[in-house]
């Protein structure tokens, strides 16, 4: 069992950056590929970024390569989504999610769920 603790959301200009963190608890966190996800009311969950059990695998939806970075810390527990040069329709809820399953972008493949955060870019 792991649970998992956004934190970092905010409302920010196009342009600007944010960071996300996300704050594991579980014995099980360093063998767990990590993932964020995004929503928006009345749309399904999307993949944004994935790492896994170490930053040396990364994998990023084409809409925020480039822009987003993600990396773990397995000796706090954490995981960040560095979000540059963010756009109005980055707005969303984000959410951070833990799988089993190496690679994963599907919501499907990923087993735990924290509680979101949410992230507005204003124009």
């Amino acid at each position: 069992q792991v649970q998992l603790v956004e934190s970092g959301g905010g409302l920010v200009q196009a342009g600007d950056s944010l960071t996300l963190s996300c704050a594991a608890a579980g014995r099980a966190f360093s063998k767990l590929s990590m993932g964020w996800f995004r929503q928006i009311l009345g749309k399904e969950r999307e993949f944004v970024a994935g790492v896994g059990e170490t930053d040396d695998f990364t994998f990023y939806a084409d809409s925020v390569k480039g822009r987003f970075a993600v990396s773990r810390d397995n000796a706090k527990n954490t995981v960040t989504l560095q979000m540059n040069d963010l756009k109005p329709e980055d707005t969303a809820d984000y959410y951070c999610a833990a799988s089993w399953i190496p690679g994963a972008k599907s919501a499907q493949g990923y087993a735990f769920w924290g509680q979101g955060t949410q992230v507005t870019v204003s124009s």
